[in-house]
């Protein structure tokens, strides 16, 4: 079938994980069994058919360089364990609106090029999907950069909790356009989000009512610098918290539960490290309660899940399928455009996948 040709907006640990993955796990036998990696093969898709083709970012630092070096440039603080080879893919500079924080503005500083034409790069590259990895908050910056992508007719994988997928305008576009997208806000491989809600379902299953829960996160990358701006935070807030809410069945009084990011500490570079309580109540009114502490390097546990939400974004554009995709957004994301429980949601995935044109 070919290269899958993808771009990816904004530079930082995500893509680097990313990155590295697909220069990694290359020409590996159809048994082999890779960490963080659901599906060896997607259609006739591997793994190394990933080919990123173009690259926006607008970081001084990051803008001008082969996307190899970009993705090891700081602010970026993740976890090498992969050598990436010049791959001769510049970073392009990208479009700021609200790209910019105030708690990095000291960390990232605009390149003085121009904006270049990004809906023409992608189109002259002949890009498959487009990636989303804006920082956190990215509202307008993520809208603008949405028409560039419908107007190349481009597939895209929203990683952030900008709402796109899930609104019904938005998914009418890209339905209108032809192409499909898989959002938003990605869901780890096994991060706090996956845990929380098999936790809750495991609680509602066996017949126990949920009181309060929480679930705290704090890590040391730019995200949750990001996060400290608490008018960056809604959307987060809101996916998160609907993700975990949705597995429950008599729902839950907002007071009594609290999603969110709580801080950042430097020291952790792309480390996060999650609390989860949840208080029940069991037969007869006895009280059970439950602690797990998580830890994970943040951007390698999302990036293997997105290996696999490109090459199903790249299935649906060979079978000229439109809109947001229901069967991956549920696995793969936190807030997509219709809620299931994970088992449904990966029943859903197999499903779509196993499609036949």
């Amino acid at each position: 079938m070919g290269k899958i040709k993808v771009a990816i907006i904004g530079v930082g640990n995500c893509a680097s994980s990313f990155v590295q993955g697909i220069h990694k796990y290359v020409e590996l036998p159809e048994d082999t069994v890779v960490p963080g990696i659901m599906h060896n093969r997607i259609g006739d898709y591997r793994i190394e058919d990933i080919e990123v083709v173009a690259a926006f970012d607008i970081d001084q630092n990051k803008v001008g360089k082969d996307v190899s070096e970009a993705i090891f440039t700081e602010p970026n603080n993740t976890l090498k364990f992969a050598e990436v080879p010049h791959m001769g893919v510049t970073v392009e500079r990208g479009m700021t609106h609200d790209g910019i924080g105030k708690y990095v503005s000291h960390l990232v500083k605009k390149s003085p090029h121009s904006t270049a034409d990004i809906s023409g790069i992608l189109k002259d590259r002949g890009v498959d999907v487009v990636i989303n990895y804006l920082p956190v908050g990215s509202e307008m910056a993520t809208k603008w950069y949405v028409e560039q992508i419908l107007e190349a007719r481009c597939a895209m994988i929203n990683c952030i909790p900008v709402f796109i997928a899930r609104e019904d305008y938005w998914g009418a576009r890209f339905e209108e356009r032809g192409v499909p997208i898989v959002g938003d806000d990605i869901k780890s491989q096994l991060g706090a989000t996956i845990t929380h809600r098999v936790l809750t379902r495991l609680f509602e299953d066996r017949g126990v009512k949920i009181l309060n829960t929480y679930q705290l996160n704090f890590g040391g990358n730019t995200d949750f610098l990001n996060l400290l701006e608490r008018e960056r935070t809604v959307s987060k807030r809101i996916s998160k918290t609907s993700a975990v809410t949705s597995q429950m069945t008599n729902g839950i009084d907002p007071d009594n539960i609290h999603v969110g990011p709580s801080d950042h500490v430097p020291w952790l570079q792309d480390r996060k490290w999650c609390h989860i309580r949840l208080e029940g109540q069991s037969f007869g009114g006895a009280p059970i309660n439950m602690e797990v502490k998580l830890e994970v390097w943040d951007s390698p546990n999302s990036a293997g899940v997105v290996v696999d939400a490109v090459r199903c974004a790249k299935l649906a554009l060979d079978r000229g399928i439109g809109g947001a995709l229901v069967g991956p957004s549920s696995y793969f994301m936190k807030s997509p455009p219709k809620q299931f429980t994970d088992d449904v949601a990966r029943d859903m995935l197999e499903a779509f996948i196993a499609v036949e044109e």
